[in-house]
């Protein structure tokens, strides 16, 4: 309880004499830069390989004949929007940007430049943190838009190479029942997530003391705390959303 009221102090304090508007724009498309598109590459690889598996796997499943293998589009259609590609993505998320943002903070915080930056009268928590946090609401939902499309191609491909079903099964199963809500909760999850790693990582990095290693454990401890967070998050969110 001690952690999380420091917290909440913590993230008021982003929004307490913030910078210009114009500054926090600038750091905001940096920091969009720096979250968003150096994480496309991981992102693609593991959408497209989650869409392969769960394409393979659904057909391993399929024993019944009177089960249509169109069956495998709507599978992998619906587990891909529903929950691999908002959970799955932020997870991978969490560990690659979460600890970079624990890790840059956490390396400021203990060469003193947050606190020159608060000797300069600005208010390092806002002027550090906000733009990353905006960041993140800013590039996680088209992250995980990415996410999609490659996970239902990688699912598509998987099916046709392997012959498990035909390019005209796989595509009425991706087309059939579509409920244009679920992209709605999907991209819902996306904020939600994106929220909760960019602000637990960066709490987690700013009030880092010591040296070197608690920079390492810094790091460590906002991945895992990150990834409960976006887990207990989804369970929450599935029960109230759907």
């Amino acid at each position: 309880m001690q952690h999380f009221g420091k917290y909440l102090i913590f993230m008021k304090s982003l929004f307490t004499r913030t910078e210009s508007s114009k500054i926090i724009f600038n750091r905001t498309i940096d920091e969009a830069v720096l979250i968003g598109i150096n994480s496309i590459f991981i992102v693609s690889i593991v959408s497209t390989f989650i869409g392969a598996v769960t394409s393979v796997q659904t057909s391993y499943n399929l024993v019944n004949a009177l089960i249509p293998r169109s069956t495998i589009g709507f599978m992998v259609r619906e587990m891909t929007i529903l929950e691999l590609a908002p959970t799955i993505t932020s997870i991978v998320l969490a560990g690659k940007v979460g600890s970079s943002i624990a890790g840059g903070l956490g390396t400021m915080q203990i060469t003193e430049q947050v606190d020159a930056l608060e000797v300069m009268g600005i208010n390092s928590a806002s002027y550090l943190v906000l733009p990353k946090v905006l960041a993140a609401l800013l590039v996680f939902p088209m992250l995980v838009i990415i996410s999609m499309f490659l996970s239902i191609a990688g699912g598509y491909f998987a099916g046709i190479l392997t012959g498990e079903v035909t390019a005209q099964e796989y595509i009425t199963g991706i087309r059939g029942d579509f409920i244009p809500y679920n992209i709605v909760f999907a991209l819902i999850k996306a904020e939600v997530f994106a929220f909760l790693i960019a602000s637990i990582s960066s709490f987690r990095g700013y009030f880092t003391s010591g040296g070197a290693l608690e920079v390492g454990a810094a790091s460590t401890t906002a991945v895992t705390n990150s990834v409960i967070a976006v887990l207990i998050a989804d369970f929450i969110c599935a029960q109230l959303l759907l």
